[in-house]
């Protein structure tokens, strides 16, 4: 398969990442949990699956450069705003890492090359997605002892997703 076909694949998938944004908050607002997780889990592996395609082309197109980091954003965001109002995150951090997510977002934006990814926002990116799968484990997927394990491992690992996000956007404000 041609570069050309690989890099439109990637922008295909970053697409459809964007889309799964409101499903999966509506999901969870309507106690589908199982299912919520599933498109959580299909969002974050098909941002890997894009990465994987551009690098395989060679470098991924300008528009899927600039459209990777918001659909991020959009499918962070969801379960982000859901976990905070439902009282299982502290909405003082999901503001923090919301805030961070909007400026570093701007930033990029603004930059010719859409501001690639830092090793640490990308880090951050990768703890945000297992803390979030962790948090969102459905209730139904084990015993008790289980969900709450993996509930309880996912709120310690938001941490180092914070303070990596922290981090990394004082890195990008250092570059511009």
């Amino acid at each position: 398969m041609g570069p050309t076909r690989l890099r439109q694949l990637a922008d295909g998938l970053t697409l459809m990442r964007a889309l799964l944004g409101l499903p999966l908050i509506v999901m969870l607002a309507a106690g589908q949990a199982p299912l919520a997780w599933l498109l959580l889990l299909a969002g974050g592996l098909s941002d890997w699956l894009d990465g994987q395609l551009a690098r395989r082309a060679g470098g991924g197109s300008v528009w899927g450069a600039r459209l990777d980091p918001l659909t991020d954003k959009i499918l962070i965001s969801a379960p982000l705003l859901w976990l905070g109002a439902s009282g299982r995150l502290p909405l003082w951090a999901v503001w923090v890492l919301l805030t961070r997510e909007l400026l570093i977002s701007g930033w990029r934006a603004s930059e010719t090359s859409g501001g690639p990814a830092s090793l640490g926002g990308k880090a951050k990116t990768v703890l945000q997605f297992a803390s979030l799968l962790l948090l969102l484990w459905p209730g139904t997927w084990g015993g008790a002892a289980l969900v709450s394990t993996l509930r309880g491992l996912g709120w310690w690992v938001f941490w180092p997703s914070l303070l990596l996000a922290l981090s990394s956007a004082l890195g990008y404000v250092r570059k511009a």
